[in-house]
């Protein structure tokens, strides 16, 4: 019997009425705002009068660096909060929504897989409630009225050489990274060099995944720095008077997504920026209310643990005031073989010596986990061709890393393959174990701050900058955003910035090319190496195969 493909699984769904999957937690038709019969928004009305209520437990879901092989971590957050109802347990889970540019480029979908799967697919992986495009509509609104302030004598004094705002789009497009803007003489403005990064890069996107309220989003909106005068003083979004219309037009993108698993449980698919040019992690409110509506809330960050675990640490947590009880660290038999120097075409092969040689990136993950104080487990995530042998291999390196590993079926058997995996965290997060902590203090420079992550986390020499930067880091320090957490935009395939460095390399620096401040978000943005914040499309993008059937039914974009 042939292997159904995710696609099919997911077609067959047996979907319940999204009112049924909100009335698990207790929420009300009244406070759903439905879009179509499997999706709905849950209302601020609601979610403000939560506020009093204890929360869950919090358990992050992360991975080692991916691989071509894959490592499957969102599959095993839906597969961990389908394996805790299972067991009895009151748990939703809580991912990102998916960025149309990596679904056409090479990525496709990003709803898990197999029978751990968030439905509707096709929806989330498209244009899903419309969040994103608001967040490019409002992002470039801004953009608009920057431009218009300066054409219309330019009152706030902007140095055009000085703007820093940059327009967005939800897709990846290299040959708009650096433009000529407002060219064609002088009914169209001042010509400038401009360019374009991908929506999910947007600080509008990190704002709305940071802020708690529209009250919030505004203030944060406001507090964002768009250019600077002449004599260098910041021009700030509420200068251009764009921060009311901007919360406007997020004011429904702004309430959490609610829809369900292949098993009917609920999941909160909210905001969605990349972890490796931005902070990586669904949006605060989605996962603060879950915690007010759920025993147990499972969530992931994007990519390895080196990028997404510590920005969902180091920023999410210090912002929101949140710490995790447990935290499970996905690895596949394949990737640990690509890692231990396998082609891909030979992954099939058993073999033991590759999986014990490429198991030193794991191990990596793993000491830097604890260093936050939280348990660690590691999940195996399954696949059919993986022997007894290696996978032993891997739970035996695991045990010599002082922690364990749990063999994960999820993706072939649901919540059925999942149950040991769920028992133990269940076990680990009521056991009040957790000791989290932050990697470094407020009041450390900016400067520390990056360097302080190369080291401990990338396990770097240190990082490289120049005195153009460090004196761009003081200077902000000097206004009084030296507090700030840092944002590590760098290549997820490696602890370097080089993407072909796999394992746990050493003797290397990380260079930082660029600094930028995002103050209404809260954070400062460091530029590693050659990573770019408006993607390119590969030689053959996944774009190509996409098409409606005879049936009028979506092909090629899983």
């Amino acid at each position: 019997m042939s292997v159904k493909t995710d696609i099919e699984i997911a077609r067959g769904a047996a979907k319940q009425p999204i009112q049924e999957v909100g009335a698990r937690l207790g929420i009300g038709t009244e406070h759903l705002l439905p879009y179509g019969h499997d999706k709905a928004k849950v209302s601020q009305a609601f979610i403000n009068g939560l506020a009093e209520r204890p929360n869950g437990k919090l358990i992050l879901v992360t991975a080692i660096n991916p691989t071509p092989a894959g490592e499957g971590k969102t599959t095993t957050t839906v597969g961990l909060g389908d394996g805790l109802n299972a067991i009895g347990k009151r748990a939703a889970i809580c991912i990102r929504e998916a960025s149309l540019g990596p679904n056409f480029g090479m990525k496709g979908g990003a709803a898990g897989g197999g029978y751990a799967q968030v439905v509707p697919m096709e929806d989330m992986n498209l244009h899903f409630t419309g969040d994103f495009h608001a967040i490019t509509s409002a992002h470039n609104l801004l953009s608009a009225m920057i431009d218009n302030s300066i054409y219309w004598g330019n009152p706030l004094d902007i140095d055009t050489r000085r703007v820093t705002w940059r327009r967005v789009l939800d897709m990846n497009d290299r040959a708009l990274r650096q433009i000529t803007a407002s060219l064609g003489g002088v009914a169209n403005g001042f010509p400038r060099e401009a360019g374009f990064d991908i929506t999910v890069a947007s600080e509008v996107m990190a704002i709305l995944c940071l802020a708690r309220d529209l009250g919030d989003l505004q203030q944060r909106l406001g507090d964002m720095i768009v250019a600077y005068t002449r004599d260098k003083t910041p021009v700030y979004c509420r200068d251009i008077k764009a921060d009311g219309a901007m919360t406007v037009l997020l004011k429904d993108a702004m309430q959490p997504n609610l829809v369900q698993t292949l098993e009917n449980n609920p999941a909160f698919v909210h905001g969605g920026p990349f972890a490796n040019i931005a902070h990586g992690c669904n949006s605060v409110i989605a996962t603060t209310t879950a915690l007010k509506l759920a025993d147990y809330v499972v969530t992931e960050a994007g990519f390895g643990a080196d990028l997404g675990a510590e920005k969902f640490m180091n920023i999410k947590c210090r912002k929101a005031g949140l710490a995790p009880d447990c935290v499970v660290l996905v690895a596949t038999v394949r990737a640990m073989k690509m890692n231990g120097g396998v082609a891909k075409g030979d992954l099939a092969a058993e073999n033991v010596g590759a999986v014990e040689a490429g198991c030193d990136n794991l191990g990596r993950h793993i000491e830097n986990l604890k260093e936050f104080g939280v348990p660690v487990v590691v999940g195996i995530n399954h696949f059919s061709g993986d022997t007894e042998a290696e996978v032993q291999a891997v739970r035996d390196y695991v045990a010599g890393q002082g922690a364990e590993a749990i063999l994960c079926k999820h993706w072939a058997h649901g919540s059925a393959g999942m149950t040991e995996m769920a028992t133990r965290v269940a076990e680990i997060a009521d056991s009040g174990v957790s000791q989290f902590q932050v990697l470094y203090p407020d009041e450390m420079p900016l400067a520390d701050k990056i360097d302080t992550i190369a080291r401990r986390i990338y396990r770097a020499d240190g990082a490289v900058m120049d005195a153009k930067i460090r004196a761009q880091l003081a200077e902000w320090e000097a206004q009084g955003h030296g507090h700030l957490p840092v944002c590590m935009a760098k290549t997820q395939y490696s602890f370097s910035t080089d993407p072909t460095q796999r394992g746990a390399p050493t003797g290397f620096d990380i260079p930082v090319r660029e600094v930028r401040l995002s103050a209404g978000a809260g954070f400062v943005v460091a530029i590693c190496g050659e990573i770019m914040t408006m993607p390119g499309l590969p030689r053959s993008p996944s774009a190509e195969s996409i098409r409606l059937n005879n049936d009028g039914q979506i092909e090629g974009l899983f």
